[in-house]
């Protein structure tokens, strides 16, 4: 009878393993990243000498995280408002996945490590979108630890706070994709920035800390596609929700855009992905046509206009400034006056690892608990008679 013994790999599973790897090099192309190439901080024997490919462990880690499990209730642009078919997070990292793994397939990019790029990108946005992002980065500010990114918070969360604190030892190649997927900056064209280094990562990582519009680059062709696709696959469907939900009308989109992309998500993400697959094949960068390019930014420029600083979907924000300032102000004190009984001690310290509570000031720390709620334990946590009630729409 055989004995179970998790460090003992079959070696028929390691002989599939190094055919895979042969197939692997032979189909893909040169500008792909290997997943033999998949680089970490530590090293794992059962990953090294294992079966499983690096970057398709690491999409798994994603999946297991307790951050990918709060996708569920984080907003993507609306917020506080009921209607079971607008957009939410983990609808978004999904659809990135998928419309970006159809990309890289036709330029013979690795399609693991785009899903883990995909699936991770998002995992440090915090409660109400952008709008609590921007409201957290002035507070952050306030308190002397910089500027808040969720892309830098998303590698905060998967490298040094997941797992109490072990993180997941996840690829450079990666974290390197997270950090730099900055999907609203607009790109025609881009190419990847090769040969990076962890102690680069957290170069890049305390430098937009600093320096909110320090551009950063991928270290992969496959990061590029990311970055790429985070547009393709939000700046149709925000238009469908903003529709479904009367903010805009399909008659209100500049006529030019129609012209090259369409009018409805279907025709704008088919348009925008047959472009990048055009304009890239077997090109060492990831673009945009210069027409198609320039369509995209006078959408991107429309949608911010007529949907994202749209003062009717912001009627609570500043009920939500306020909840924000309470919450952060509540849990420093907290920490400060070493109130155990307090949810940040018995929810999210409990058991914490030594190395991250050494390595974090009260005030990360607080910062990483409030980024990581969900919208609805966010409120759970703000008093009764101010929480603000959403709209039926």
């Amino acid at each position: 009878m055989a004995i179970y013994d998790e460090h003992r790999v079959d070696p028929v599973l390691i002989k599939i393993a190094a055919q895979i790897d042969r197939l692997e090099k032979e189909k893909l192309s040169p500008t792909a990243t290997l997943n033999s190439e998949g680089h970490r901080r530590r090293r794992e024997v059962l990953i090294e000498e294992g079966y499983r490919p690096s970057f398709s462990v690491d999409t798994d880690r994603i999946l297991h995280s307790l951050a990918y499990s709060r996708y569920i209730d984080k907003t993507q642009v609306f917020y506080l408002i009921e209607n079971d078919h607008i957009t939410h997070r983990v609808l978004h990292v999904q659809l990135v996945s998928k419309i970006a793994r159809t990309i890289g397939r036709f330029l013979g990019l690795n399609e693991d490590l785009i899903e883990a790029i995909a699936l991770g990108h998002d995992i440090g946005h915090i409660p109400f979108g952008h709008d609590g992002e921007r409201i957290l980065s002035r507070i952050c500010r306030d308190n002397g630890i910089g500027y808040f990114h969720h892309n830098v918070q998303s590698v905060q969360f998967l490298d040094r706070v997941e797992r109490k604190g072990k993180g997941w030892n996840l690829c450079l190649q990666t974290l390197d994709g997270i950090l730099t997927h900055d999907g609203e900056v607009h790109n025609m064209q881009l190419a990847p920035q090769r040969s990076k280094t962890f102690d680069d990562l957290e170069v890049d990582m305390a430098a937009k800390m600093v320096e909110p519009d320090r551009p950063l680059t991928p270290m992969t062709m496959e990061g590029c596609v990311v970055r790429m696709t985070d547009t393709i696959s939000y700046i149709g469907r925000d238009i469908e929700d903003a529709i479904r939900l009367g903010v805009i009308q399909r008659t209100d989109i500049p006529k030019q855009c129609v012209q090259r992309l369409g009018n409805t998500n279907g025709t704008i993400v088919f348009n925008l992905v047959s472009d990048v697959i055009k304009s890239s094949y077997q090109k060492p960068h990831v673009a945009f046509s210069s027409e198609i390019s320039d369509a995209l930014q006078m959408l991107k420029a429309f949608n911010l206009e007529r949907i994202y600083m749209n003062p009717g979907i912001k009627t609570h924000l500043e009920t939500i400034r306020t909840l924000f300032e309470m919450l952060f102000e509540k849990y420093l004190t907290d920490l400060v006056k070493h109130n155990t009984a307090s949810v940040i001690f018995t929810q999210f310290l409990k058991d914490m690892s030594e190395e991250y509570l050494a390595g974090q000031n009260h005030q990360e720390i607080v910062r990483d608990f409030i980024a990581g709620m969900t919208d609805q334990y966010f409120l759970r946590l703000c008093p009764a008679d101010m929480r603000p009630q959403p709209m039926v729409r």
